[in-house]
This record gives C-alpha cells, structure tokens and sequence, in this order.
C-alpha cells in the first residue's frame, strides 16, 4: 500500500507562502519608507482598491460576467458603513474595526437582492440588466436624502469611543493599518476562493455553461453565489472608504466609479489573480497623482486602454507572465534590443502626441494665459507653426519607427516561442 508523507515539502506550496509572507511584509513595511500624509492617503486608497478590483473580477475574469454596475455594491456598502459608524457616535457598542464587515453585509444583502435578477440572464443582457441597477441605485440617491444626504452626501466621525490601547485611528497611519490588515484578509480569501470547488465550477460556467449545465449543475445559481460573494467583498471595500474619508456621496454609485473598476480590471489583467492588484494600483496613481499634472489625463487613460485592447488584451499581468515563461528557458535576453527600440520609438509618439494634445487643452482651456505653454521642460507655442510641425514630425516619425521595430519583434518573438516548444519537447523525451 502506497504511504503519504505528510512531512514532505512542496515546492509549490512553498512558494506561496513565500508569496503570501512576501505580500504581508510589504504591507507592514511600506509605511515605514513613505511616512508622508500623503504616501499614507495613496496606500490606504490602494487597499481600498485592491479588495474592489478583485471583487469585481470575481465576477468578470473568473465568471465571464461583465458588470457596469459594480459601484453599486461598494457605494451601498459605504452608505452603509458610514450610518453604522454615526450610530455608534450615538451610543451603539459596536468597535469601529467592525465597521468595514457593517459595510460588507450590505454590499451583500443588495447583492442578494439585485443579484437574483441580474444573474438569471448572462452575457450581454447580464451587462445591460447591470448597467440599468447602477442608473436605477444612482438616480434613488437623489430622491431618498434620508438614507444617501441628498448632494451633500453623509458625513461621519471615526474617532469615537474609547481608545484601545491606545488606538483611535485618528492618525492616518492608524487607519492604514486597518485598511491593510482587511487588505490582506480580503485578498487570501479571495485567493482561497478561486481553489475552492464552487470556484471551479465558476471558472467551468464562464467557459462552456452549456456543459456545465449537461452534467447537471445550475449556472444560474452558481451564478448567483459568486455575485453575493462579490458583493460581500466590495462593501468591505466601500466600508473601508467611508472609514478612510469619513463621508459618503452620491458619486460612490455612479456609472463613471462603476466604468473605473471595469477600465482598470481589464488593464491589469483579469484572466490573472494578480492582475486587478497592478489595476488597482494604476487606478489609485492615475487619479490622484497622474490627475494633478494634465487635464487631458482621462484621453490618456483612453488612448492606452485602447492600446491595450487592441495589442495586450490579456492586460499588464499576461505580458509579465509571458515575459517570465521566456525568461524561465533563458530566452529573454534575446529579444532585449527589440525591447529597447519599442520603448524608444513608442516614447518618440508619446512625446510628439502628447505634445499636440497639451497645446490643444491650452488653447481650449488656458487661452487667456497666453500661447507659451511649458511641456516636459520645454518652451511650446500653442499657436506656433513651429511647435505643431515638431510635434507632428515626431509623432509620425516615431509611429513609422515603431511599426518597424514591432514587425521585427513579432519575428523575434515567434522565434523564440519555436525554440521554447522544440525546448519543451527535447525536455519531454528525456
């Protein structure tokens, strides 16, 4: 009879907990190297966003459903934490670390409610049933000022109660330590999620539901279960953010917070566990820091999801895994010059077209400053012919340089994935 050694170690295994150990520490550490206000603001919205992203490809990359209406579950989740935290300024023994599960029950219970009906369809009638509640949530937060404070939103105080051990989660180093703890929480369970049975049978819906319902199984109801899960998950994440800002409004619901969470998802990669981490992320640093530098930051952000669509549709998280499958045969060193002359070529366009698109933006809406605009250091005129012809020069240039230098990677890349797959089967036979 075959014996199990129960002692012995898996490389896999420990792997991820040096992963995981990994992930914690950089959460414990990180204050420690950025202790500003502001670095602490950045990292507590990153959590935050971290637990939505990943709720929400719970229901995108792991189920194929894809929502416009996500918000909904993070916003209610928020109002609903935000009433819980003033209730306790009134007297309800209820600790404030409670607060963000407050925030997840109601994410939950709509999501139990609304869930029952969106789900009953799929694809795009799921879509569009979605992006109908998330108008519907939007529009009540309007009409029922009681519970959502009308256009002034509702505000709380998270200092309350006695502190324990000294803790009132008054200084913002305080509370991001709440944020990351629920982060980590948050994101292993989610993690454990996708191992589990039920998310199996998720991934089996997303890919052939007419299979799944052959062999006897309800895809309405597996489904369903995935999207009360989800929901709990992002009231969590929209309780933390009313702890974080201590006030609630209107915009929480909306469709445009609902089209982030899908924008950024997609960019970092949802066919990946990790990738609605690095989505996360951007999506915290092209708001609040990449927002500060140009008001034409959301035609960026449209011209590289566009870009993203059309050559990496498998985001930011496909790209480092493919570039890691090369590295691990020792194949990437290469493809470093055609690496090289991308980066070249395409920063040459970036260049040219930004500069066309900031003198546009100046003349539009900082015309009465005067045509002199400074860009990247440099002097431009807005009316000039001078700097248009530049621009214009650039852009096409570097666009003509990198059509070249991708057609070369494309020959390199294919090159490398034969000698990969000819690697692969010498491997096999030995």
């Amino acid at each position: 009879m075959a014996t199990t050694n129960f002692y012995e170690f898996k490389p896999l295994n420990v792997g991820r907990w040096l992963v995981w150990s990994l992930f914690a520490l950089v959460l414990a550490l990180v204050p420690l190297l950025f202790g500003s206000s502001l670095a602490l603001t950045i990292l507590s919205q990153m959590g935050i966003a971290i637990i939505a992203c990943l709720s929400y490809n719970m229901l995108l990359g792991q189920g194929g459903m894809l929502s416009f209406g996500h918000a909904v579950y993070t916003g209610l989740g928020a109002y609903g934490a935000i009433h819980v935290l003033n209730s306790i300024s009134a007297g309800m023994p209820i600790p404030v670390v409670l607060v963000p599960l407050f925030g997840g029950l109601v994410g939950m219970g709509f999501a139990v409610l609304f869930g029952y009906v969106t789900t009953r369809k799929s694809g795009t009638t799921f879509a569009m049933i979605t992006l109908g509640m998330g108008e519907l949530v939007f529009s009540m937060s309007l009409m029922i000022p009681e519970f959502f404070g009308g256009e002034g939103g509702v505000s709380g105080n998270r200092v309350v109660g006695a502190p324990l051990l000294g803790i009132n989660f008054g200084p913002p180093i305080q509370v991001y330590y709440l944020i990351a703890s629920y982060t980590f929480v948050a994101v292993a369970a989610m993690f454990a999620f996708t191992r589990t049975p039920l998310g199996r049978m998720l991934n089996a819906v997303r890919d052939n539901p007419e299979r799944v319902e052959f062999v006897g199984y309800n895809t309405q109801r597996i489904r369903y279960t995935a999207f009360i899960i989800a929901g709990f998950f992002a009231g969590i994440s929209g309780g933390l953010g009313a702890l974080n800002f201590e006030i609630v409004t209107a915009e929480v619901v909306g469709t445009a917070r609902s089209g982030a969470y899908l924008l950024f998802t997609f960019l970092g990669g949802a066919t990946f566990f990790f990738g609605p981490i690095l989505g996360a992320i951007l999506m915290v640093l092209a708001f609040v820091i990449f927002s500060e530098f140009t008001k034409a930051w959301l035609l960026y952000l449209g011209l590289v999801f566009l870009f993203m669509v059309m050559n990496a549709p498998g985001g930011i998280a496909s790209l480092i895994m493919m570039n890691l499958r090369v590295a691990s045969f020792g194949k990437l060193r290469a493809l470093w010059v055609s690496y090289l002359g991308l980066a070249v070529t395409g920063l040459m366009v970036l260049l040219g077209a930004a500069a066309m698109i900031e003198m546009v933006y100046h003349l539009q809406l900082d015309a009465a400053l005067g045509s002199q605009m400074s860009f990247m250091g440099a002097t431009l005129d807005a009316k000039g012919l001078n700097s248009w012809f530049g621009a214009a020069f650039a852009t096409l240039t570097g666009l003509g340089l990198f059509e070249l230098t991708r057609s070369q990677f494309v020959k390199d890349w294919g090159q490398t994935q034969e000698e990969i797959e000819k690697e692969i089967k010498r491997r096999e036979l030995l």
